[in-house]
């Protein structure tokens, strides 16, 4: 029996946040938040490009991953039904339900044409996937998907056309679909089948070491852009560059604001790793059979997948260091108490002036900045999974089509027998903290039934994938075509 194939279409990347009010004094304060860089009449007239591109048939459009960027939430309401900690009121509310509800709605506020477009899509008979990324892991909270659904106007469940899934989606038997931070040891979400953990007296999420990072150190750090890595990974000398260029007088005491995120940053990431996950043994199967309907596979699949993940850069804390630059800072802070401690006991005894002291200070300074940059940030370094994983999630699943987001990096090329595409980003993301060179992708992944009418073997019908970027009201193919 024939069965009619339906259109996908897979964006990601989106980090969608609050809208920043500009900062008079400092008008490039997280300048890419601002309204002014918002695409959501973007996104309504990418919606209506897609019904165009279809001809008429069913689409699903599958939102992969970092649609919304709980992590850079800033907003925090007037009278709050719960106490604020000291350092929420600084970085951001903690990954806790009523927090990350209260995250959604102002997300939901401040971009109401983006909501309205989604809904209208829906009306028209097209079904919306949502999977699960590093920066929106507060999707899991079922009041916050609630929201959601309310704010695209579904009112009757029982027949939803709209999906919240873990981690990934299988589309029409051929094409597997992940968000991919499951394969980056700085992104991992180390348990999406349980992800709620308990603290005392609360439940909550153990967060990815680099939503940590943003969290605490870039959400002070306002004029460095979290959504391209060459804004907030450079050498000494560029961030000294920086520094006395841009930040100088708006900010003279970034090294402390720096440090004590850094801190934070580690403090929260060591906490985590004590927090007893919440499970129900009674439950688990139930649990794993709901996310491979969702995903439209078997349960051992949803098994076989997550044995995949990758261990999470947390399990080893002097990696973390470095990447915080907390061992550079730890050993010029050691050095410094070390020299002062000595030449204070060579005054008391010799009368010897404690300016002497910056003699050998000053003669450890080149191995200490040869030592900084032999150290290269492994954070920047991941691109992709590599093939053993793509080839054993294709085996798993049996695709031959794997598509993933996460790197803002749009590809589309064959690895082995193996399709791959990256959807790449739609964020605000630029090159430069005047936001005037704009990293503009706004491409996705198109997928349609073939001409030849050709079937495989469930009797579904082929189909083909293309990237494509969105410009104006058109979308052209992309032609990036890589071998590795």
């Amino acid at each position: 029996m024939k069965t009619e194939a339906i259109c996908s279409a897979i964006i990601s990347d989106l980090h969608l946040c609050e809208a920043e009010p500009i900062n008079e004094k400092y008008p490039l304060w997280k300048k890419y938040k601002t309204k002014q860089f918002f695409f959501d009449g973007v996104i309504q007239n990418f919606l209506d490009h897609l019904e165009t591109l279809s001809q008429g048939k069913k689409i699903e459009l599958i939102l992969n991953g970092d649609i919304f960027d709980f992590d850079s939430v800033m907003y925090r309401p007037t009278e709050p039904i719960f106490h604020i900690h000291w350092i929420e009121k600084k970085r951001g509310l903690f990954p806790r339900e009523a927090r990350s509800l209260i995250k959604i709605q102002k997300i939901i506020e401040d971009h109401a044409i983006f909501f309205t477009a989604l809904s209208n899509f829906l009306k028209k008979g097209h079904e919306l996937i949502f999977i699960i990324g590093n920066h929106d892991v507060e999707l899991h909270y079922p009041s916050v998907q609630a929201e959601i659904r309310h704010a695209l106007g579904e009112k009757d469940n029982s027949q939803s056309r709209i999906r919240f899934n873990e981690w990934f989606y299988v589309s029409e038997k051929d094409t597997l679909i992940e968000h991919g931070n499951q394969y980056d040891p700085y992104c991992v979400f180390e348990d999406p089948i349980n992800p709620y953990s308990r603290g005392y007296n609360y439940i909550t999420m153990k967060l990815p070491f680099g939503n940590q990072a943003c969290r605490y150190i870039l959400n002070g750090l306002g004029f460095f852009n979290p959504h391209v890595d060459s804004n907030f990974i450079m050498s000494l000398k560029d961030y000294v560059n920086i520094f006395l260029r841009y930040m100088v007088r708006a900010q003279p005491l970034l090294i402390l604001d720096w440090f004590g995120g850094a801190l934070a940053t580690l403090y929260f990431s060591t906490k985590d790793k004590t927090l007893r996950p919440v499970r129900n043994p009674l439950k688990i199967e139930d649990r794993i059979e709901e996310i491979a309907i969702k995903a439209k596979v078997e349960t051992r699949v949803v098994r076989e997948l997550k044995e995949l993940f990758v261990d999470s850069a947390t399990n080893f804390p002097l990696l973390v260091m470095k990447e915080l630059w907390l061992d550079r800072a730890f050993l010029l802070l050691i050095s410094f108490i070390v020299i002062l401690q000595l030449f204070t006991i060579m005054k008391a005894a010799f009368g010897i002036s404690l300016f002497w002291g910056l003699i050998p200070f000053f003669i450890m300074l080149p191995f200490f900045l040869f030592y900084s940059k032999s150290i290269i940030s492994n954070v920047s370094t991941y691109k992709e999974p590599d093939e053993q994983i793509l080839s054993t999630a294709s085996a798993i699943t049996g695709v031959q089509r794997i598509i993933y987001g996460h790197t803002h990096i749009p590809r589309h090329e064959m690895i082995g027998p193996v399709e791959h595409l990256n959807s790449g980003c739609w964020s605000a993301a630029f090159l430069d903290l005047e936001c005037t060179k704009p990293v503009d992708q706004k491409t996705f992944v198109w997928i349609e039934p073939s001409e030849n009418e050709s079937q495989n073997s469930s009797g579904v019908p082929q189909r083909r994938a293309e990237l494509r970027k969105f410009t104006g009201n058109e979308s052209e193919i992309v032609k990036n075509t890589k071998a590795r």
